[in-house]
């Protein structure tokens, strides 16, 4: 029975740990974008950062074809 007096504090102390991280996870916006991870494992080519967040979205595909065409 002794044991139950610590074990209730240890408990909650591990539920408040977890609570904070998963706050702080949050807010550095780690579930933000949920898709691209799971994708990137398919696509053929090699990413760069710049593919996760769309701003290269199709930044070889212009110079693939022009070197194919000549």
């Amino acid at each position: 029975m002794n044991i139950l007096l610590v074990l209730i504090p240890v408990t909650v102390l591990v539920i408040v740990v977890a609570v904070a991280l998963f706050f702080w996870a949050v807010n550095h916006q780690q579930f933000d974008d949920l898709d691209s991870p799971a994708v990137l494992p398919l696509m053929d080519e090699p990413v760069t950062p710049d593919d996760w967040h769309g701003t290269a979205e199709s930044a070889g595909h212009d110079s693939d074809q022009t070197d194919a065409s000549s």
